[in-house]
Order: C-alpha cells, then sequence, then structure tokens
C-alpha cells in the first residue's frame, strides 16, 4: 500500500485532471453552442433575403396585371415558407416604379428595393431598333440627309449608344438612346435609356420551327428554271418550294458565302419584270394550301433556314407574297445572313404580314446580319416585312441612284447595330458634290397592337406596354 503522501498527490492530479477535464467540456458546449446559434442567425438570414426576393417577385408579377397596391405589411405578413414577407410600391416617373420588397425569419429581416420601367414591347414595337449588345462606346445611330432626301421615320427610334437626327431629318415617334440624343422634337427625347435585347436565339427554332428548309431539300432535285440557272428544286407540294438552293447564275453574289445559299423564289410561278419597280407585276410567291395551290397549308408557320436567305434575281425587280385573300402571317428565321437585293410586296397590305429574322451561327463569323441593298445594280426600292438581325443591319449600294429612296413598310431592328452610311461622294467635271440616299420607314404597328399575330415572335405584351425592366436590384437597411 503506497504511503499516504503519495496517495494525496494522486488524489490532487485526479481533481486536477477532472478540472481540466470540466473546464476543456464546459468550453466545448459553450463553442458548440454558439455555433449552433450561428447557424441559426444564419439560417434566417438567409430565409429572410429568399423571401424578400419572393417580395419582389409578387410585386413584379402584380404590376404586370396592372395591380401597384402594397400587399402586407410588417404586422400582417405573408407566410413564405418558413419565413413571411410585404411590400409596398410607389410610380416615381411615367412608367417608372420603386418597389421596395421585406423579408422576415425569426429575428432577421431584409429589404430589397427594386427600380422598374415598363418596355414598349421590344424590337419589333420600334421604327428603327438597334441595341449595340456588343456595347460599342462609339457607337452612334445616325439620320440625316437634306431636302427632298432627308430621312423620315414614321414610329420610335431606339439606340443602344448615340443617337443623332441631324439636318432635316425627321421622327414622328419618341427617340430613346441608352447614350445621348440630339437633334429633333425635345419633348421626344429620352437620353440614358437602356432597353432589353430579345434572346430570339433562345426560341430553339431549329427545334419548333414547323419548316425546316435545309432538312425539306434532303429530297430535292437539280433542275433548270426560267428564274435563273439550275438549282436544287421542291415539288410544288412541298411547303419549302418557294426555295431555290445554290442556283447556278448567281455565283457571283453566294459563291464567297460559307453556307448553302437559299433564293426566295417560286419555280412553279411566272417570271415577271415588274418594269415599275412598284409591285403592281411582282413575281408571285405561293404558299402551299393557300387559294388552291397544292399540299398543306404552310401559312401561319415558322420557316427555319439553316443557311443564307436571299432575295435576288437577275429576272425581276420585285416579288409579292400571294394568298388569294386568305391573309399572309408567316415568319422566316435564318442561322446565317440573309441579304435583301430585290423589292417585296404583300397581296394585301392590311391583312399580310411576314417577318424576317437573322441568328447567329457561333461557326460562321459573318453571321446573323442583314444586308439591305443590290450589291452590283441598286435595285432596291421597296420592302414590306418586319426585320431583325441579331447581329448587324448593313447597307449594300443604296448609294445607286436607282436606290435614291429607299421606303420600308414594317421595321428595321437589330440586337447589335444599325448600320446607315448612305452619304456619298460624286465627283464630275463641275466640281465634287455630297448626296444623301433617302431613307424613309413607315413603321406597321400592327404586331405591336395586336392587330397582326406572326408566328415564333416573343410575345412581347401589349402596345401600352410590353412588361418591364430592371433597372436596379440592391439590398438597403430596413
Amino acid at each position: 500500500m503506497p504511503p499516504s503522501r503519495q496517495r494525496g498527490q494522486a488524489s490532487i492530479l485526479a481533481a486536477f485532471t477532472l478540472l481540466v477535464i470540466g473546464s476543456l467540456a464546459g468550453v466545448i458546449l459553450s463553442v458548440s453552442y454558439r455555433h449552433a446559434g450561428e447557424i441559426r442567425s444564419s439560417v434566417s438570414e438567409h430565409r429572410a433575403f429568399f423571401a424578400a426576393q419572393a417580395a419582389a417577385n409578387h410585386a413584379l408579377a402584380n404590376l404586370a396585371q396592372d395591380e401597384s397596391d402594397a400587399v402586407g405589411s410588417a404586422e400582417e405578413p405573408l407566410a413564405c415558407d418558413g419565413a413571411e414577407y410585404w411590400f409596398s410600391m410607389e410610380e416615381v416617373a411615367s412608367g417608372s416604379w420603386l418597389v421596395r420588397a421585406s423579408g422576415r425569419a425569426g429575428l432577421s429581416e431584409r429589404v430589397l428595393e427594386v427600380e422598374l420601367e415598363r418596355l414598349e414591347g421590344g424590337p419589333f414595337f420600334h421604327g428603327v431598333f438597334a441595341g449595340n449588345s456588343s456595347g460599342d462606346p462609339t457607337y452612334e445611330l445616325k439620320l440625316n440627309g437634306t431636302g427632298g432626301q432627308n430621312d423620315e421615320i414614321d414610329g420610335s427610334v431606339y439606340s443602344g449608344g448615340d443617337l443623332a437626327v441631324t439636318e432635316d431629318a425627321k421622327v414622328s415617334g419618341s427617340m430613346r438612346a441608352a447614350g445621348s440624343v440630339t437633334g429633333g422634337d425635345l419633348e421626344q427625347q429620352e437620353a440614358g435609356r437602356r432597353e432589353p435585347i430579345p434572346d430570339l436565339a433562345g426560341m430553339h427554332y431549329e427545334a419548333t420551327a414547323e419548316i425546316q428548309v435545309a432538312k425539306e431539300f434532303d429530297a430535292a432535285t437539280y433542275a433548270a428554271d426560267d428564274l435563273g440557272g439550275s438549282a436544287w428544286q421542291l415539288p410544288e407540294e412541298n411547303p419549302a418550294h418557294i426555295f431555290r438552293k445554290n442556283p447556278s447564275d448567281r455565283l457571283d453574289g453566294s459563291g464567297a458565302t460559307a453556307k448553302d445559299d437559299y433564293y426566295l423564289e417560286d419555280p412553279y410561278e411566272t417570271i415577271r419584270l415588274d418594269s415599275g419597280w412598284d409591285g403592281s407585276d411582282a413575281t408571285r410567291l405561293s404558299l402551299s394550301g393557300t387559294g388552291g395551290e397544292p399540299g398543306t397549308s404552310s401559312n401561319h408557320k415558322v420557316f427555319f433556314v439553316d443557311g443564307n436567305l436571299w432575295l435576288h434575281n437577275k429576272k425581276t425587280y420585285s416579288f409579292e407574297f400571294g394568298t388569294d385573300g386568305a391573309g399572309l402571317a408567316v415568319t422566316f428565321v435564318v442561322k446565317g445572313n440573309i441579304y435583301f437585293a430585290d423589292n417585296l410586296f404583300q397581296e394585301d397590305e392590311d391583312k399580310d404580314g411576314v417577318a424576317f429574322i437573322a441568328l447567329r451561327d457561333p461557326d460562321v463569323a459573318d453571321s446573323g446580319n442583314i444586308y439591305f441593298g443590290d450589291p452590283t445594280y441598286g435595285t432596291l426600292r421597296r420592302m414590306h416585312a418586319y426585320m431583325y438581325a441579331e447581329n448587324d443591319f448593313h447597307d449594300t449600294n443604296l448609294n445607286s441612284a436607282s436606290s435614291s429612296v429607299v421606303e420600308l413598310v414594317g421595321n428595321m431592328t437589330a440586337g447589335n447595330q444599325v448600320k446607315i452610311q448612305r452619304d456619298y461622294v460624286k465627283v464630275s467635271r463641275r466640281g465634287t458634290t455630297t448626296t444623301h440616299t433617302k431613307l424613309s420607314i413607315d413603321f406597321d404597328e400592327r404586331v405591336a397592337n395586336g392587330e397582326l399575330v406572326l408566328p415564333g415572335l416573343p410575345d412581347g405584351g401589349a402596345a401600352e406596354g410590353g412588361g418591364f425592366t430592371i433597372v436596379s436590384w440592391r439590398e438597403v437597411g430596413s
């Protein structure tokens, strides 16, 4: 048996050990309790933030239905998945709203302020729209011209850069720009206004379009036609028969393109010159299944072209869609470029409508553009169409004397830039003169007011408001 002195020392050591262990256990318990509290607080913080986001989304949905009353309050909130929220809103300017959205969970409260602006519906609600998606700080959309050669836009104009309306140019609608606005009526100007660019590529036309033109041409035959040269063609009952693929007589224009070229022309209709360039004797484009034409109806459909689309023929100045009174409503979506070199008319301007959309091909640098004008002879004078280029809208040879005035019934829009450069210099024995090609756009508002529904276009909302865009979204103190 150990001496009593040793037993005393062992007791002291054991007591000290128990004291240390007890202290450590207390520290661990304290840390664990504090950590659990921090977790509970963090969870509450996150729940409160998500509840505030739900409140903001609720407010946005209400505004879309023209409801602007406050919903809930701090005393009477709405329940939201273990949390609660409420919001109020105030119209701080015409078409501009400030939403204050609050969320609460436990002892945590988060508050968001969201500034919203009402949209006009996107590019199909403008006479001219240039989104400047590239963010080019030097971009300027310019409208100009003097005397009878002055540009005239009957509709609204938007630029994602600057907008300059100079000399005698006229704009009858609003003039908005993300940058500066100069010229025109001061009451129509609105600088610093940024509008969203539509994600038409997100419409997935390759999967959703009813008529896949390139796939239809898997069954094509190669034949000569009065329209010019030999080309791949389809039977008349096929909805894609209004195209001819890679015609041999136009390789001077399309031979250098990266993709197949589809020319909008109907081999089952008689070629007509339309010597007056006014559509009175235009070459007809007849949709299948309409007006007694064979095949199932291709009206009210989306045509998807994986390639380039051309309106360009050496034997006529003009084409015209015809449905024999049925009312035309079609959309052509092109994964490539669109080239307009000839005039395009519609049989019934009150019933008919057509849209052309050019989308980028990720594998082709020169794509998603619309080229407007005949590259050689300047035969373009008048178009009836809604036109949107995901990339750029280019002029081509509009400085030709025969294209000194170009009229468009519809609109001219681009996700990036509308490049209108139609001032050119003439040198003669009498000296040097600068001439301007007049651009006249009569905005067709039937899509905006709901009178005309074109297939495949995103829903922009009613004419008086195509929804809202978020100008700012920030958290503020409660």
